[in-house]
């Protein structure tokens, strides 16, 4: 108490004159129209401002939640796409199903011959080895390691990358692979050169391999020619996904896998 008498005796001459210009200002805006309104529409915009600010900030903090809820609900929309059974369908022209997590990327390289990428969900997510891995614009991989909280796929840009893959509008089937050259375009190999092929033509899962759906986007040709043999066609495809930036992925899981499988065994 005794300090804040000290600081008041100390600064008397300065808080004198604050309360004077205060009851000065005070007079002038109350007794004057036009300092009155001036007053008032800065005072609208200083506060409207002090608003727009504190309400940019709190959602840029929020971001993440409302990130992951889109995420949330990218995945029931899907697991009820790979899922025909849950969306009470009369008719169903595939028996599989899929199960749908989402992950997202921890790790990813895209510059070497044989890349890799590394997402936060694993064994205690029900991720198996040789699940499929997906963006939200088409395949990026299939998972090879698993661990209990992480997993790693082999990354589309990989050069022991094979998918079974097929022209979208004839469903002529080829083998998808990349040539380690360009990390935006990868090659479909084998089409039949009888195959309509046009430029723009779209690519997507053939669902042989029974890892991914049938129909899932893979790109879009760019070019194409006949191989050595001139019997088959060789197509450059431009991917959907940029792999250098992926962050939001959903691992899909073939319920019906092992079920198939027992039928070879």
């Amino acid at each position: 108490m005794q300090r804040i008498i000290y600081f008041l005796i100390r600064n008397k001459d300065f808080i004198l004159f604050l309360s004077l210009l205060s009851i000065c200002l005070s007079i002038n805006i109350s007794y004057n129209e036009y300092n009155k309104s001036k007053f008032l529409n800065s005072s609208n915009s200083l506060f409207s401002s002090l608003y727009n600010t504190k309400f940019t900030i709190s959602k840029y903090f929020n971001l993440e939640y409302q990130n992951q809820l889109l995420m949330e609900e990218n995945r029931k929309l899907r697991y009820s796409v790979y899922n025909p059974k849950n969306i009470n369908l009369s008719i169903r022209k595939d028996k599989i199903s899929f199960n749908v997590t989402s992950a997202s990327v921890i790790k990813n390289s895209y510059s070497l011959s044989n890349n890799f990428v590394t997402i936060d969900v694993g064994i205690n997510d029900s991720i198996e080895i040789d699940n499929g891995v997906i963006s939200s614009k088409g395949v990026v991989g299939i998972i090879d390691k698993i661990s209990p909280n992480y997993s790693r796929f082999i990354s589309i840009l990989n050069t022991k990358f094979l998918l079974n893959a097929k022209l979208k509008k004839s469903n002529y089937f080829g083998v998808l692979s990349w040539d380690g050259m360009n990390i935006n375009r990868v090659q479909l190999s084998d089409v039949p050169k009888q195959a309509n092929v046009s430029i723009g033509d779209t690519i997507v899962t053939g669902g042989n391999s029974l890892i991914f759906p049938k129909g899932i986007l893979i790109g879009y040709v760019e070019s194409f020619k006949l191989d050595n043999s001139e019997n088959y066609l060789e197509l450059q495809i431009s991917l959907a996904t940029d792999m250098r930036n992926i962050e939001n992925l959903y691992v899909l899981k073939n319920n019906n896998l092992k079920e198939i499988n027992s039928l070879d065994e």
